[in-house]
């Protein structure tokens, strides 16, 4: 019996759990929690692509499979944390239901990811990770210190229902974007070289910037996606 080809699903079944448990904790109100767990799934859903060629172990499965765990983990698991996180600061409300549309459009942009072939080397939306990422790290911070200046701007019925819908546009939107996928074809381009540059160089400067300012640690997580966002669509204007 060969073994090594339940590795990789075994792997993105973990960053099901992860998701699930996370979810199970957002909805108690444990965002301090539920933060690390996605980070564990976005390490997981790594792992598994990783395992996955080291063994030469794809299939179909494992490719429906891994939809439908991003779904939940980089999803509904966003989602949930940014509606819990309205609540609360301004009490449950027809504004705080609006995140939950990030499920909604992280669900198509996965579909449209599996019936996609554009997107073998690079993405054609912004990725689920990385808007569950800008979603998971925000409201951990907010819920780590409820009287700091980013709390105090999120404490109204606009800022975060906005953040929502602009996510859930760009998960669903025709903008490329590059993938950290390294081998032939447009991997290895000059612009995309050209793009993991800038984003590594923006990564490094946000990092420091948040250590030197004493911020919270996670808000380096969402500014460094934002900064992935933004040297897309520079390239793409460019």
């Amino acid at each position: 019996m060969n073994l090594k080809k339940y590795i990789p699903n075994t792997i993105t079944s973990m960053n099901l759990l992860c998701g699930a448990v996370g979810v199970i904790f957002t909805m108690r109100g444990n965002l301090a929690l539920a933060f690390p767990l996605m980070i564990a799934a976005a390490v997981f859903d790594f792992a598994d692509g990783l395992a996955a060629r080291a063994l030469g172990a794809y299939s179909d499965i494992g490719k429906e499979l891994d939809s439908l765990c991003d779904a939940v983990s980089f999803g509904l698991l966003p989602a949930l944390m940014l509606h819990q996180t309205m609540i609360s600061l301004n009490g449950e409300s027809f504004y705080s239901w609006t995140p939950l549309l990030i499920a909604v459009f992280s669900a198509l942009r996965l579909a449209k990811f599996n019936v996609d072939s554009r997107q073998h080397d690079s993405f054609i939306g912004l990725p689920t990770p990385a808007c569950a990422m800008i979603c998971g790290s925000l409201a951990y911070a907010i819920a780590a210190d409820t009287d700091s200046a980013i709390a105090s701007m999120c404490a109204n019925n606009w800022l975060l229902p906005l953040l929502s819908l602009i996510l859930s546009a760009l998960l669903v939107c025709e903008l490329p974007m590059f993938a950290f996928k390294f081998g032939k074809g447009k991997s290895t381009d000059r612009r995309t070289r050209i793009q993991r540059i800038c984003f590594i160089v923006c990564s490094a400067v946000i990092v420091a910037l948040v250590a030197l300012t004493g911020l919270n640690w996670s808000l380096a997580v969402a500014l460094i996606f934002v900064s992935y966002i933004a040297v897309n669509v520079v390239s793409a204007l460019v």
